[in-house]
C-alpha cells in the first residue's frame, strides 16, 4: 500500500496564501484570452512556471513572478500584514 506524500505544513500554508495570487493570475490571464503557453513566451518563463504560479505553488520565484504580472498589466504590492488595503 503505497504511503502519503510527506507534506510540510508550511509548504500548505504558503500555498494557501499564494491562492488569491493565483486566482487573480488565472482570471487575468483568461479575460486577455491567453494560454498558459502564450503567456510564459510573453514573460520569458517556461509554461511549468505560469502552472506553478496559478496552481499556487510557493516554489515560484519572484522574478517569474513579476514577470508574469507585468504581462498581464497587474502589480505586485508588499507591505506589512494588517494593513487593512
Amino acid at each position: 500500500m503505497a504511503r502519503p506524500r510527506n507534506t510540510n505544513p508550511a509548504s500548505r500554508l504558503a500555498m494557501h496564501e499564494n491562492a488569491g495570487i493565483a486566482m487573480v493570475v488565472a482570471k487575468r490571464r483568461r479575460a486577455l484570452g491567453l494560454t498558459q503557453e502564450m503567456l510564459a513566451d510573453l514573460a520569458d518563463v517556461s509554461r511549468s512556471t505560469v502552472q506553478a504560479l496559478e496552481y499556487g505553488s510557493p516554489s515560484v520565484r519572484l522574478g517569474a513572478l513579476t514577470a508574469v504580472a507585468d504581462v498581464l498589466g497587474l502589480a505586485v504590492d508588499v507591505r506589512p500584514k494588517g494593513d487593512g488595503r
